[in-house]
């Protein structure tokens, strides 16, 4: 079974387990605790994904790292240990995060653009997004000199370039088919 599916699936039995407890917040942030910290740092990333420590050794390193933790989260590592599939953790995660979020009805929205924008024009532009969609909008604003001018604003998967960059490049384009 591919690396993709296996996350999925633990993805799926953990976010449904959280659900049914009310506890879908408190596992994903801890969740998201556990992972990050793994990845911060080196030696426990080695403890954690070394075929040379036991499982037993593992889950005791693991319920002294996140004493206090939610028993979800710690049964789901101790799960995770004994079946090898710790180095999947970051990929859990991440289709954790997506069922998180659309539960949740979190839209991610990036608004790119030359200049700093007025923080005033970015919360419009998330208003008008999430009253469009319903959802509520996770806003990330960026400053890229090379958009030239205008916007790109991607939702979700959706990429709404309106760049002065863009416009030149399908202006060069057409130049060049018309030669």
């Amino acid at each position: 079974m591919p690396m993709e599916e296996i996350s999925r699936v633990y993805a799926d039995a953990l976010f449904g387990a959280a659900k049914d407890a009310g506890k879908l917040d408190e596992v994903h942030d801890q969740l998201g605790a556990f992972a990050d910290a793994v990845a911060d740092n080196r030696e426990m990333s080695v403890y954690l994904f070394s075929p040379y420590f036991s499982s037993t050794e593992k889950k005791e390193g693991i319920s002294k790292a996140i004493a206090g933790a939610d028993p979800l989260v710690t049964n789901f590592l101790d799960l995770l240990v004994e079946k090898h599939r710790m180095p999947a953790i970051f990929r859990i995660r991440k289709d954790f995060d997506a069922l998180w979020a659309k539960e949740r009805k979190l839209l991610e929205v990036t608004v790119t653009s030359a200049v700093e924008l007025d923080p005033e024009i970015a919360s419009k532009i998330g208003g008008e997004i999430e009253r469009q969609t319903g959802q509520t909008v996770e806003l990330s604003v960026l400053v890229d000199p090379d958009v030239l001018g205008g916007l790109v604003v991607q939702v979700g998967n959706m990429v709404l370039d309106a760049s002065v960059k863009n416009r030149l490049e399908k202006l060069r384009k057409n130049v060049a088919t018309a030669a």
